[in-house]
């Protein structure tokens, strides 16, 4: 017997806050299907508020309860069963992050997790990710968000070792990632990569996927080391007016993108990778799977 389910995930990050809507297709004595059936996104950068204040505004806090409203909308008229909402560096950042959590579930009833750079991580895992890890070979995995990046390296099929760093296209756009921090994030994927050879990287987030869908490479075919820094020249080159126009970007991601292909180069030249997967995966897909597991170790 055929029984189809919908799940919902929110994912409340430093940029946008994106609602992502699944159907799962449970065909009897077949593999479990999971399609994207809407994805939302509205760039509210909670991260502009936090790294420069220290607190979200009223004027984003507003913006946040009139986005969850519309989303707690969305979900009861696709008939939603299950959902879950992950906030993620820039709520944990916010010193009045509490507050607002308690504010948010008054006014919308969604009830707010705000999850640390581990459980980001573990989150991402749940996702096809383990579908591209191949047993022989070694692998960095790098997510790129507003606040924070997260980086997991897998060899033999194993998690080796996994860290959170606060280096995000947001912060860096306000000038707050010191040189510190950089020295940090080189010298930790080298410490972690010595030894090793051939690593391949897998790059998740909003940013590499517009650069992927640039490419025009097909689906599964990696980039190139060499098409990645050439494209950051090409972004350097253009004004922020330019890279809407001539490029087709919305104006949240015309300014983003550079810091974000830097944070992807770094990692790949301090990992020697010389290429970089793009499966189109990330917190919202992993926070869908995460819940169907939930959902099928109870029943």
């Amino acid at each position: 017997m055929l029984k189809i389910r919908k799940y919902a995930s929110i994912d409340i990050g430093s940029n946008a806050v994106r609602l992502l809507i699944s159907t799962i297709t449970e065909p009897e004595n077949k593999p479990v299907t999971f399609k994207k059936t809407s994805l939302v996104r509205v760039p509210i950068r909670l991260g502009q508020d936090v790294f420069v204040n220290g607190y979200i505004s009223d004027y984003n806090t507003s913006r946040m309860k009139q986005t969850l409203k519309a989303f707690q909308l969305l979900m009861n008229c696709h008939k939603v069963e299950r959902f879950r909402a992950c906030a993620t560096s820039a709520m944990r950042d916010a010193k009045n992050s509490r507050a607002l959590v308690e504010e948010i579930k008054e006014d919308t009833g969604i009830d707010i997790e705000v999850i640390d750079g581990n459980d980001e991580a573990a989150i991402i895992a749940a996702t096809d990710l383990h579908e591209l890890i191949k047993s022989e070979k070694t692998y960095i995995y790098v997510d790129v968000g507003g606040g924070s990046t997260e980086i997991t390296i897998y060899k033999d099929g194993k998690t080796v070792a996994s860290r959170s760093f606060n280096l995000g296209t947001v912060r860096l756009l306000n000038n707050l990632v010191s040189e510190s921090d950089w020295k940090t994030f080189r010298e930790w994927i080298q410490e972690h990569t010595k030894g090793m050879s051939k690593i391949e990287m897998i790059g998740s987030g909003g940013n590499i996927n517009h650069i992927f869908k640039a490419s025009a490479k097909k689906l599964g075919k990696p980039l190139s080391f060499l098409y990645l820094s050439s494209y950051y020249q090409l972004l350097q080159s253009l004004t922020y007016e330019e890279r809407i126009a001539q490029l087709s970007m919305n104006e949240d991601r015309a300014d983003v993108i550079i810091p974000a292909t830097e944070i992807y180069l770094t990692a790949m030249k301090y990992s020697k990778s010389r290429t970089i997967h793009v499966p189109k995966i990330g917190l919202s897909d992993g926070i869908i799977k995460y819940l169907y597991n939930e959902y099928k170790d109870v029943n």
